[in-house]
């Protein structure tokens, strides 16, 4: 049997939608340490613009070393207890994430993982070493898991596109369509 991927044998990722006003974390560069920062350290430092409202940013310092960029993750309560997280980007069709039907593009979306949490659990998405390669699905049965599970999936954030409408909130005074 093979692994399910989101909403498949009644199993569904942990997803959390951005609406278009959500306003990430921004990433800025540390210039150093005050006193005896130099103006041309100061001045040294780049610094990137924010990211637009229901989107986020990325940051890739060192492409050429081992790791690829650092991106924000609003803080809760599932992130701030993973004890070894690391963030995989995965376009949305990849985990069988639906969108509406307007967005014809594939989406970047951020898997959160904890790669701490390397125990099966029933119903719970994990990251798999199959020869070599990274696989993500949940799985029936302990015994149905292919390759080592290498962390549990705490995460999914999608992005907020304008093809997505407003949030519904309940009240017609901030609703255009109730």
């Amino acid at each position: 049997m093979s692994a399910n991927l989101h909403g498949e044998g009644s199993c569904f990722m942990p997803l959390k939608q951005l609406d278009e006003g959500s306003l990430a974390p921004r990433i800025v560069q540390i210039a150093g340490a005050f006193p005896g920062l130099s103006t041309e350290a100061f001045m040294a430092v780049q610094s990137e613009e924010g990211a637009s409202p229901g989107q986020w940013m990325y940051d890739f310092s060192d492409p050429d070393g081992p790791q690829m960029g650092t991106v924000a993750i609003e803080g809760s309560n599932d992130v701030i207890k993973c004890e070894d997280p690391v963030v995989i980007m995965a376009e949305h069709t990849s985990l069988n994430i639906s969108l509406p039907d307007q967005i014809s593009n594939t989406v970047d979306v951020l898997v959160l993982v904890d790669r701490a949490v390397k125990t099966f659990a029933e119903r719970r998405f994990f990251v798999t070493d199959v020869g070599g390669e990274t696989k993500i699905g949940a799985y029936e049965t302990k015994s149905d898991v292919e390759g080592e599970i290498l962390g549990q999936v705490i995460l999914v954030q999608i992005p907020w596109l304008s093809a997505m409408g407003k949030k519904k909130t309940g009240f017609m005074e901030e609703e255009e369509y109730f």
